[in-house]
């Protein structure tokens, strides 16, 4: 991935909650899709076609990004060493 070359334009915040799920849809015989949903919005996340190595280099840079998020969650809800959270 390289950096953005151009300013962001707008932000679309989508915030967790009771409905927020995500769930993969693999496939066989089309590129598989990671859904985002959010009650009554949906974000799918899929190739334009055949998967390339940027593709796959997008879904692993995705997946840490994810699990780098759900660390920050953990910290600033149990109130880790380096959160801001309350101990529980």
């Amino acid at each position: 991935m390289t950096r953005r070359r151009t300013p962001r334009t707008s932000v679309i915040r989508l915030t967790t909650g009771h409905a927020a799920r995500t769930l993969n849809h693999p496939s066989v015989r089309r590129e598989p899709v990671l859904a985002l949903d959010f009650g009554a919005t949906s974000v799918l996340v899929t190739t334009g076609g055949p998967v390339t190595v940027e593709d796959l280099e997008f879904a692993r840079q995705l997946a840490r990004e994810a699990h780098r998020f759900a660390r920050s969650l953990e910290r600033s809800f149990y109130g880790l060493p380096d959160g801001r959270g309350v101990a529980a």
